[in-house]
């Protein structure tokens, strides 16, 4: 194969390494390699059956006379998710534009500084909102970052709810019902007894380490907790809200009621409903918990030359 070939640098190893590589190993060739690596009983006894490789233009269109096949529907699901229009200024020069992005994972080292400005750009932006003093920039949707938050609360108990075995995990009845399913699949593992109820109702027992809101309401009600916060700080009983984060452009943003953790989506501010998800979450806390928060954080530094930068600053738990 020809080195000048795109393939030939990017894909497989070059003829003139192969002897050397195989030395190390200690192996004749790489046929003898995979005959010591893969077992016999599953390798293809025959080559694959493939057909023709298509040219890009012929593959285009093949796929255009696929997605003709697709038929578009209203939704009516809400809860939580919404319909949204991503504008065309915001696809042609953020989404389409390379300056923002790599050929990379998000999780690896060679990020593009483009897309790291707009991963810090959203932490500013969930922070603003929140009220709150730290966000994250990796969680898919609502209901995992409240998750998330559950388990980072039961991680964060003091010491003594630790010796005390405090487990209860109280759950308004105003949150999604899609959180909460996924609250019962992440709790039972780890031992979290989940109590779902009214939260006016809620007695601020010392058998809870936390609790979590919705807001508003999976109805539409816009509720005060100021005094709910109140009363579960005098527990230490760890607040979190799952908020609409458009809703709070108006609302009295949760950090100022006090509570821990505001966990939510982006999706409403022009991500498509994409068959459900994911949907760009978001997480939000307290500078107190930052090196309990999951995912990783996006922060501001300095290169070797002393010039503005931007790094993965923290990446706990990926």
């Amino acid at each position: 194969m020809s080195t000048d070939l795109f393939a030939s640098r990017h894909i497989g190893i070059k003829e003139s390494d192969l002897p050397t590589m195989l030395d190390v190993i200690g192996s004749n060739s790489v046929e003898e390699l995979i005959a010591e690596t893969i077992p016999e009983d599953i390798r293809l006894k025959k080559p694959l059956v493939l057909d023709n490789a298509m040219s890009e233009h012929e593959f285009l269109l093949h796929t255009n006379k696929l997605a003709a096949k697709n038929k578009i529907y209203k939704t009516y699901i809400g809860l939580g998710y919404h319909e949204s229009i991503t504008p065309s200024v915001i696809k042609r020069n953020i989404l389409e534009n390379p300056g923002w992005y790599t050929a990379y994972t998000p999780y690896q080292a060679e990020i593009a500084q483009g897309r790291l400005e707009a991963l810090l750009n959203f932490q500013t932006m969930v922070c603003d909102l929140t009220a709150m003093e730290l966000a994250n920039a990796s969680l898919l949707d609502e209901s995992t970052a409240a998750a998330e938050a559950m388990t980072m609360l039961f991680d964060i108990r003091s010491r003594e709810q630790k010796k005390n075995e405090n487990t209860h995990f109280f759950v308004s009845e105003e949150v999604l019902p899609q959180t909460k399913a996924l609250l019962k699949t992440r709790s039972e593992p780890l031992g979290i007894k989940l109590v779902i109820g009214d939260h006016q109702d809620f007695d601020f027992s010392e058998d809870f380490f936390g609790a979590l809101l919705q807001y508003p309401g999976k109805y539409g009600q816009v509720s005060d907790y100021h005094s709910f916060v109140e009363k579960a700080k005098d527990k230490d009983i760890k607040v979190a809200v799952a908020a609409d984060i458009l809703s709070l452009t108006l609302l009295t943003p949760p950090g100022e009621m006090g509570v821990d953790v505001v966990v939510g989506t982006t999706q409403r501010f022009g991500i498509p409903l994409g068959y459900g998800g994911p949907h760009a979450a978001f997480f939000a806390t307290k500078e107190a918990y930052k090196r309990n928060i999951p995912g990783r954080i996006i922060g501001v530094t300095k290169d070797t030359n002393g010039d503005f930068a931007l790094r993965m600053a923290l990446q706990t738990r990926e």
